[in-house]
C-alpha cells in the first residue's frame, strides 16, 4: 500500500464552559477499506512541542467509529449513535476513565474518500466535561505529471 496517497482534512470543535474552540487539520495520510470497515490513518503533531507525534487510527465499521491515539498519552474512544461508552483516556496524572455520548454520526465514506462527521459530549463522574464535533474529509491526491 502506497503511504500518505490521501489528503485528509480534520475540522474539530469544541464547547468548554461557553467557549468554542475550532482547530483544523489538513494532512497527508492513508486510507483504505477492508471488508466492511474503513480504516484512516495519518499523524498528529503537538504545536506546543512539534518533536512530538501521535498515530491515529480510525476505524469506521457501520455505526461505530472507534479512534485509537498512540503516543506520549494514549487514549481510545467509542462513538456509536445513541450509545454512552466508558473510555480510557491517559494522561501525566494517570488514567482516566471518561464517559463518551455520540449525538450524531454521519457516515459518507466510499473507497475514494468521502467524509465522516460525529458530533459527542464527554463526561467525567457523569458530569458534563464539552460537547465536540469533528468532520473529517479524504480525497485521494492529484498526481501530478
Amino acid at each position: 500500500m502506497e503511504k500518505d496517497r490521501y489528503m485528509i482534512s480534520i475540522l474539530g470543535e469544541q464547547k468548554l464552559d461557553g467557549e468554542t474552540d475550532k482547530i483544523e487539520v489538513i494532512t497527508a495520510g492513508n486510507f483504505m477499506k477492508k471488508k466492511d470497515h474503513y480504516y484512516i490513518g495519518y499523524k498528529e503533531y503537538d504545536e506546543d512541542n512539534p518533536e512530538t507525534s501521535y498515530d491515529n487510527l480510525i476505524k469506521v465499521e457501520g455505526d461505530i467509529v472507534t479512534i485509537n491515539r498512540k503516543g506520549p498519552m494514549r487514549s481510545q474512544l467509542m462513538l456509536q449513535k445513541g450509545r454512552r461508552h466508558q473510555c480510557i483516556y491517559r494522561t501525566i496524572a494517570g488514567d482516566l476513565n471518561i464517559g463518551v455520548f455520540t449525538k450524531t454520526l454521519r457516515n459518507d465514506l466510499n473507497e475514494k474518500g468521502g467524509s465522516l462527521e460525529v458530533s459527542y459530549t464527554l463526561d467525567f463522574n457523569t458530569d458534563l466535561v464539552s460537547e465536540n464535533r469533528f468532520l473529517i474529509k479524504i480525497e485521494e491526491k492529484q498526481i501530478h505529471q
